[in-house]
C-alpha cells in the first residue's frame, strides 16, 4: 500500500540482477546517491556515503524523507555526470552523449509518484519495462499504450528521481539491431489524480497535526485565569478596608473594590462603608506621589554622581595627556627609540580624542541643565496661573460633589423621618417617648446638615467669583503680552533702520584686519576652539573642525586670516626633525594687554 511504502529503506529494494558488467550498474547507482548492491544483496561499496550524489538535479536519497522535501546538495558545475552502459537480462541501456545538455523535464507536480516514459521500442513488453524500472523502486502499476510510451506509478516519490536518471538512454532488446527493437528513452514527470489525491490527504493530515500542536502550545502558554472575587459582606468589607491601608496588598484590595462597585453592591445601607474605602484609596494617592518624589530624588542624585565621576575621569585624562606632551618635549623625546616615539604619539592622539569626547559629553549635560533651568524660569508664571486655575476648578468640582452627596443624605434622612412618622401613629404609647427622642435627634441632624449645605453653597459662590477674577486677570495679561510683542517689532524695525544708516560709516573702516562679517565669525569660532586646546592645534585640525560647519572653507583662507591677526593668534614650532610640527595658539588675552 502507499502508507506502507513510506517505511521502505534502500536495503529492501531488490537489486539482485544478473549483470554481465557489474561495475556499470554500480557507477549508475553511485550517481544516484544509492549504495550499490551485489548479487547477494550485500553493498558493493561498504564505505559509500549517500550524500555524494554526482547526477545533476538528482538529490541524495534518504528513505526517511518524502520526495518533495529532499533538497539536492550543491554540485560543482565542472563535475561531469558519468553514465555507463547498463546490462539487463533482456536488454541493454546505452548512455547518451555526455556533451549534450540534460533532457528537459516539465514542472514537478505535487506528490508526484508517476512518470511518463516515451521512446520505447515497438517490440517492448511490460516485462521488459518492469525489468528496467523495478531497479528504481517498487512499481505499483504500468499503463502501456499501443504507441511507444507508457506511464509507471511507483510506491514512493523519491523513486521518481531515480527513474528520471534513465532519461536519454538508448535501449536495445537483446543483440538485435532492428529499429523495432531499439529506442531512446525519455522519462518525465506525469500528472496523476491518484498522486494529487494522496498528496492532498497528506497535506490535510499535516495541517491537522499542526493545528493540534498549536492548540496545545496556546493552552500551555495561556495565562491562568484570575482568582474569583469574594461576595460582599460586612466581614469582607472590613478585611478589604484594612488591605487598602497596606501598600503590599493595595492592588488586590482595589481590584476587589472595583468588582463590588461594578456588581452594584452599593446601596443605602453600605454607602458609608464604600465611601470610607474610596477615601482610603484616595489617601493612597499621597503615598504614590511621595514614592514618585523619592524616585525622582534618587534619579537626580544618580545624575549628580555620574557628572562628578565624569568630571573626575576628565581630570585624569587631562593629566595623562599632559604626561604625553611632556614626554614629547625635546629633553625626554631624544632618549626614546623610533618605535617608542611612534607609540607615544599614537597614544597621545587616542587620549586626546577620548578626552575631547568626554569633554563634549560633560558640556552637553551642562547645556541641558542650563536649558532646563531657563525653560523652568520661563514656564513658572504661566504654570502658576494654570495651577491656580486648575486648583480652583478642582475645588469647585469637589464642592459640587459634596453638595450632591449632602442632598442625597438629606433625602435619605427625610425618607427615614417619614417612615418614623408613619410608625409613630401605629406604635403603642410606651414607645412614644423613644420615638420622640429619635425624631428630635433626626431633626437636629437635619438642621446641622442644612447649615452645612448653606455654608458649602456660600463657599461655592465665592470660588466662582474668584475664578471669574482669575480669568479677567488672564485676559489682561494676554493683552499686555500682545502690546509688548508689538513694541518689540517696532523697536526691531527702528534698529534695522539705524543699522542701514550706520552701514556707510562701517564701510569706511576698511583698514581693520577683519574685512567682512564672515571673517569675524571665523575669528570667533577659531578663538573658541583654540581656547579649549591650550597646547595649540595644527592648521589641518582647525580646518577639519571648521569644515564640519561649512564645507567651503579652505586651509589657505584660514591661515591668511590668522597670520593677519598677530595679536590674537600665534604660531609656534614644536618637535625636532621629522616630528617638526606647526601649532597655532590663542594669545588674545596677552594681545589685549599689548594693544
Amino acid at each position: 500500500s502507499a502508507d506502507g511504502g513510506t517505511n521502505l529503506s534502500l536495503d529492501s529494494i531488490p537489486m539482485g540482477l544478473p549483470m554481465s558488467d557489474p561495475t556499470a550498474w554500480t557507477t549508475a547507482m553511485n550517481n544516484l546517491g544509492m549504495a550499490p548492491m551485489g548479487m547477494t544483496g550485500q553493498p558493493l561499496l561498504p564505505d559509500f556515503d549517500p550524500a555524494l550524489g554526482m547526477m545533476t538535479g538528482i538529490p541524495p536519497i534518504n528513505p526517511m524523507m518524502p520526495g518533495l522535501g529532499i533538497v539536492p546538495p550543491p554540485i560543482p558545475p565542472d563535475m561531469p555526470a558519468v553514465k555507463e552502459i547498463i546490462h539487463c537480462k533482456s536488454c541493454t541501456l546505452f548512455p547518451p552523449n555526455p556533451h549534450l545538455p540534460p533532457p528537459a523535464t516539465r514542472e514537478r507536480p505535487p506528490g508526484c509518484k508517476t512518470v511518463f516514459v516515451g521512446g520505447l521500442p515497438e517490440n517492448g513488453t511490460e516485462q521488459i519495462i518492469m525489468e528496467v524500472f523495478e531497479q528504481c523502486g517498487e512499481v505499483i502499476a504500468i499503463r502501456k499504450s499501443k504507441k511507444n510510451f507508457c506511464h509507471i506509478r511507483f510506491a514512493e516519490e523519491f523513486m521518481v528521481d531515480k527513474a528520471l536518471y534513465l532519461s536519454g538512454y538508448r535501449i536495445r532488446l537483446g543483440s538485435s539491431t532492428d529499429k523495432k527493437d531499439t529506442g531512446r528513452l525519455h522519462v518525465d514527470f506525469a500528472q496523476a489524480r491518484d498522486d494529487l489525491y494522496e498528496w492532498e490527504c497528506k497535506q490535510r493530515m499535516l495541517a491537522r497535526e499542526e493545528r493540534h500542536r498549536r492548540r496545545l502550545e496556546e493552552e500551555r502558554f495561556r495565562p491562568p485565569s484570575p482568582p474569583p472575587v469574594v461576595h460582599y459582606s460586612d466581614h469582607e468589607c472590613s478585611v478589604v478596608a484594612e488591605k487598602l491601608k497596606d501598600d503590599t496588598k493595595f492592588l488586590e484590595a482595589i481590584q476587589t473594590l472595583l468588582t463590588w462597585i461594578e456588581r452594584g453592591e452599593v446601596n443605602r445601607r453600605t454607602a458609608n462603608n464604600f465611601y470610607s474605602m474610596i477615601q482610603s484609596a484616595n489617601s493612597h494617592i499621597r503615598r504614590l506621589v511621595n514614592e514618585k518624589a523619592a524616585h525622582e530624588k534618587e534619579m537626580e542624585e544618580a545624575k549628580e554622581k555620574f557628572k562628578l565621576a565624569l568630571s573626575g575621569i576628565l581630570v585624569q585624562f587631562e593629566q595623562i595627556v599632559a604626561v604625553y606632551h611632556s614626554a614629547s618635549k625635546q629633553k625626554a623625546w631624544d632618549h626614546f627609540t623610533k618605535a617608542q616615539r611612534k607609540n607615544i604619539s599614537v597614544w597621545c592622539k587616542q587620549a586626546e580624542e577620548i578626552r575631547n569626547i568626554h569633554n563634549d559629553e560633560l558640556m552637553g549635560i551642562r547645556r541641558e541643565e542650563e536649558m532646563e533651568m531657563s525653560d523652568e524660569e520661563i514656564e513658572v508664571p504661566s504654570e502658576m496661573k494654570e495651577t491656580e486655575e486648575s486648583a480652583l476648578v478642582s475645588q469647585v468640582e469637589a464642592l459640587k460633589e459634596e453638595n450632591d452627596s449632602l442632598r442625597w443624605q438629606l433625602d435619605a434622612y427625610r425618607n427615614e423621618v417619614e417612615l418614623l412618622k408613619q410608625e409613630q401613629g401605629k406604635a403603642s404609647r410606651d414607645e412614644d417617648t423613644t420615638k420622640e427622642q429619635q425624631m428630635k435627634l433626626l431633626q437636629q441632624a437635619l438642621q446641622g446638615m442644612q447649615k452645612h449645605l448653606l455654608k458649602v453653597q456660600d463657599e461655592y459662590k465665592k470660588r466662582e467669583a474668584e475664578l471669574e477674577k482669575v480669568r479677567e486677570d488672564k485676559l489682561k495679561i494676554e493683552t499686555l503680552l500682545e502690546n509688548l510683542k508689538e513694541q518689540e517689532s517696532s523697536t526691531s524695525r527702528v534698529c534695522v533702520c539705524s543699522q542701514e544708516k550706520d552701514c556707510p560709516a562701517e564701510k569706511t573702516l576698511s583698514n581693520s584686519p577683519v574685512k567682512s562679517e564672515r571673517e569675524v565669525l571665523l575669528v570667533g569660532i577659531i578663538s573658541t576652539f583654540l581656547h579649549v586646546h591650550p597646547f595649540g592645534a595644527s592648521i589641518e585640525y582647525i580646518c577639519s573642525y571648521l569644515q564640519r560647519l561649512d564645507s567651503k572653507i579652505c586651509t589657505a583662507e584660514v591661515e591668511v586670516l590668522m597670520t593677519r591677526l598677530q595679536n590674537t593668534f600665534r604660531q609656534e614650532l614644536s618637535g625636532v626633525g621629522a616630528s617638526l610640527e606647526k601649532r597655532w595658539k590663542f594669545c588674545g588675552f596677552d594681545g589685549l594687554k599689548m594693544t
